[in-house]
């Protein structure tokens, strides 16, 4: 039997009708894989009113279709003496200058090596506990291959007033970013919600079904042709954000090799973007703190190249 943590239920519409239950779950917002739902169907952990269907079980319009998710198996975050490029530090929080190629928390595939790591060495057990164990003051994110300022609680009050300050849009955060091609205007916004990708479950989109308001804007610093080099601040936090909005309107950030498409420059290792700009109200002192930091050697090395 499943150890359940969350139980999921649908309700299957006309349009569900027919439908083979492995992929209707994997479409229904369940963030499983097909197979992930067979497997769960195969250990029981489905039913469809009170019977457990088989995986080839096609629905019916009006079927009523329960998920119990099992308890995720979670890796232990440990202490990694990992060199951390802190801009600032105080009793309650602390921001420092994630390096592109760092994972931010363990999860599967990256047990170690990450930011949590590092700053578990760093702080000890002084780091606010809200994100459980494997997210210790995080915060916010940034993707793996995008460097620059993240924020760290190291206390429970100071991560609650922050996320508050994020939730109400009064936190600043602004990258820069390489994207392709010569953007047309020389500021603008894009207005336009995402959610999951609907085949690909490691994909945001732009899409209506099952969003979140998405807005981000932005500035051209510099025009190389071929390229722009873009200031991007954010209205919102979605997952992938500026790498979907981008992509979106005919501009992917160079080297994303996600929504770069088929020419996404591979040799840049990644996606050319930095958070660059931080601004946010001290959740105990009440001082307005602005930081920033500068780009890093591979993105000065990319503009240097497209100077030539």
């Amino acid at each position: 039997m499943v150890t359940a943590m969350e139980n999921k239920r649908f309700e299957a519409l006309e349009e569900n009708a027919g439908m083979r239950i492995d992929k209707f779950l994997s479409e229904c917002g369940t963030g499983l894989t097909r197979s992930a739902a067979a497997k769960l169907i195969e250990d029981g952990a489905v039913t469809v009113g009170d019977s457990a269907p088989g995986k080839n079980y096609r629905i019916r319009v009006g079927d009523i279709i329960t998920l119990q998710l099992p308890d995720p198996v979670l890796p232990e975050a440990k202490p990694e003496n990992i060199p951390l490029d802190i801009v600032y530090e105080d009793n309650d929080l602390l921001v420092v200058n994630k390096p592109r190629g760092m994972v931010v928390h363990p999860a599967a595939g990256n047990p170690d090596g990450t930011l949590v790591n590092a700053l578990l060495y760093h702080c000890g057990d002084s780091l606010s506990g809200i994100n459980g164990v494997l997210r210790p003051g995080i915060v916010h994110r940034i993707d793996k291959d995008t460097s620059g300022l993240l924020i760290v609680a190291k206390n429970d009050r100071s991560h609650k007033l922050l996320a508050e300050q994020i939730k109400e849009h009064s936190f600043t955060r602004k990258y820069q970013a390489v994207v392709v091609g010569n953007i047309k205007d020389d500021e603008g916004t894009v207005n336009a919600p995402i959610g999951r990708h609907p085949t690909d479950r490691k994909k945001m989109t732009v899409t209506l079904k099952n969003s979140r308001e998405a807005v981000t804007h932005y500035k051209v610093l510099r025009r190389f042709g071929s390229y722009t080099h873009l200031e991007l601040t954010l209205e919102t936090g979605r997952t992938h954000q500026i790498r979907v909005h981008m992509a979106y309107i005919g501009h992917p950030v160079a080297g994303d090799p996600v929504y770069g498409g088929k020419k996404y420059l591979a040799s840049l290792g990644g996606q050319c973007l930095h958070a660059y700009y931080i601004s946010f109200v001290h959740p105990v002192t009440g001082r307005v703190l602005t930081l920033s930091a500068p780009l890093p050697d591979y993105f000065t090395s990319f503009l240097g190249s497209l100077e030539k």
